[in-house]
């Protein structure tokens, strides 16, 4: 038994993912606005909706977490202090920096939001973490590049208020806490503004200077993704991260599916509530992580400094399931109101997973009606509504999947 209080923090890219998050069992999301976040990709939240998202989040009782982890040229701190006015107003609980000269900043516009450090400062010694802790850091995002055992001597060494967290799961950049050029350098697109096209995904070839147009196959093991990193996942090692002092694990991909942020985001629920009593977790909760679009997975630089290792056979994400539908509403009669997400036909084997802690229910698709109430086999284009009896009521945000 831990009597400790762990956070589990997870991505929300635009308000489907913040609520698909919170319903499955996050204690604080983090998410960007329209300006200083690092991920562009994502749908992020303008003025209004972020608002919202601050309500939604507060009546549940969960955290809000604002990145502003971009590293601001001349031209653009201007625009701080009415935008770090903004969030404080919004009632954001941290701030997510990695710019000292942000920092001070927020201390003047946004002195009630919490200063977090994040991970793009590449915190990786105590002596760091705690001249941050002098500049009113109440928490530092560790380097992914940290084991267990540097973790263990950082938090022994550092203030006891001085709160740890550290990424869990989710995809790994080949450079140094996401400190890479190359697509900058490459395509002009800056990945200190979340623009960046993962170059260190691509098939990379060689060209000899007096063969022009021929190229020349850049191989290691059986594959040419020389650059290409392993996925990091950690559901079965939580009771570790908690014994060496960490105090918010973390989930990567404010860029991925509503999907990813429910299935994920439940899992590592499960896994920290295990942990957390002393309790061994079911593998049923690490086999919810291949039912998610991931690489090949790792322990990242846990416990090893060489690091996840590499993925050389394709740049590709997979997994073992689509999503089918999620379910709107369900009856006391377990028919269900759904909305479609990709296609699938009567006869199907499909898997339920639901909000409410139960573990996922294997059944196959049948009865399914359209909109007008006629029966059909197959619903053929995304966002139908439909009914269809489900296998035990499932409550509004459940998830359907189709099996492969």
């Amino acid at each position: 038994m831990v009597d400790k209080k762990i956070e589990l923090l997870s991505p929300a890219g635009d308000m489907e993912k913040l609520i698909m998050a919170v319903t499955y069992g996050a204690d604080a999301v983090y998410l960007a606005g329209n300006m200083f976040g690092m991920r562009a990709a994502a749908g992020n939240f303008d003025e209004e909706g972020l608002r919202q998202a601050v309500k939604f989040c507060h009546d549940k009782g969960v955290a809000v977490h604002v990145t502003c982890n971009t590293v601001p040229r001349n031209n653009e701190v201007a625009m701080l202090p009415s935008y770090l006015e903004f969030l404080q107003d919004a009632g954001v609980d941290a701030l997510i920096i990695a710019d000292v000269g942000v920092m001070a900043l927020a201390k003047k516009y946004a002195p009630k939001a919490e200063l977090h450090v994040s991970t793009q400062m590449g915190v990786a010694n105590y002596e760091t973490a705690r001249a941050l802790y002098d500049m009113g850091a109440k928490r530092v995002v560790l380097a992914r590049e940290l084991s267990l055992d540097d973790i263990a001597t950082l938090r022994a060494k550092t203030p006891a208020d001085l709160e740890i967290e550290t990424f869990i799961h989710g995809a790994m950049c080949v450079s140094f806490s996401g400190r890479c050029l190359l697509s900058n350098y490459l395509i002009d697109r800056d990945a200190n503004r979340g623009q960046c096209a993962q170059p260190c995904r691509w098939k990379f070839h060689l060209v000899e200077e007096r063969r022009p147009g021929e190229y020349f196959q850049i191989s290691e093991d059986n594959g040419t993704y020389i650059l290409n990193s392993r996925d990091m996942r950690m559901i079965e090692h939580v009771p570790e991260l908690i014994a060496a002092g960490v105090d918010s694990l973390k989930i990567e991909g404010r860029a991925k599916s509503s999907y990813y942020a429910a299935a994920v985001t439940n899992a590592y629920r499960h896994a920290v509530d295990a942990a957390l009593k002393g309790e061994p977790l079911d593998e049923i909760w690490v086999r919810e992580t291949e039912h998610v679009s991931h690489r090949e997975y790792s322990t990242g630089f846990y416990y090893d400094h060489s690091g996840p290792g590499q993925f050389y056979g394709s740049a590709m994400y997979f997994t073992d399931c689509d999503v089918a539908a999620y379910v709107e509403d369900c009856g006391d009669d377990l028919v269900g109101k759904l909305t479609q997400r990709n296609k699938f036909s009567v006869g199907d084997t499909l898997s339920l997973i639901t909000p409410d802690g139960g573990v996922p229910v294997t059944f196959t698709a049948q009865g399914i009606k359209n909109a007008e109430g006629e029966a059909v086999e197959t619903l053929p284009h995304p966002m139908m509504e439909f009914t269809m009896p489900l296998p035990v009521k499932a409550p509004k945000y459940s998830i359907v999947r189709k099996m492969k």
